[in-house]
């Protein structure tokens, strides 16, 4: 029997795959504004997810509409007002909820974080920030550099699933 010449098929890279989590992730975001996805990564293994939307139990922004776009608030500006809890924020918080060791790990984000998320993320022991779109929070950056967090940026995954039935 012939062996199936060799296919065209590339396997992601681990920066690649979790990237591509991270953005699947962000598909369940309840944000009208931005997706953003995250998850938290230690020895290669997944430890948490995270995704942009309101606290349980409260009205989204799909139910509300979004306060910041009424009020004409630009993104990057004024956090209190918005209603979701940022993706970052949701990964470290399922963290804690659930007893899971977040130090030493890498983030992986759609976007770079805000200012709010980059000093959880300080705090919170994460080494790393890997991500694929700015922020529109300069500051964040440099505040994530200043603490020794090493924040790399990818290019966008591909959107599509590439696997073999």
């Amino acid at each position: 029997m012939k062996s199936e010449k060799k296919s065209e098929y590339k396997r992601p890279t681990w920066d690649e795959y979790f990237m591509k989590m991270a953005s699947l992730v962000a598909e369940r975001s309840t944000c009208l504004r931005h997706h953003v996805g995250a998850i938290i990564v230690k020895k290669k293994r997944v430890l948490t997810t995270g995704y942009n939307g309101a606290a349980k139990g409260v009205k989204d922004c799909f139910e509300l509409g979004c306060l910041r776009d009424e009020l004409e608030i630009e993104s990057g500006t004024r956090h209190e007002i918005c209603r979701a809890i940022h993706a970052e924020q949701n990964a470290i918080i399922q963290a804690g909820v659930h007893g899971i060791n977040i130090s030493g790990s890498t983030m992986y984000c759609t976007h770079t974080p805000c200012m709010i998320c980059a000093k959880m993320i300080v705090n919170a022991g994460i080494k790393d920030v890997v991500s694929y779109h700015d922020y529109a929070d300069e500051e964040a950056r440099k505040f994530l550099k200043e603490a020794g967090i090493n924040l790399m940026k990818v290019p966008k995954p591909d959107s599509t699933i590439d696997f073999k039935d």
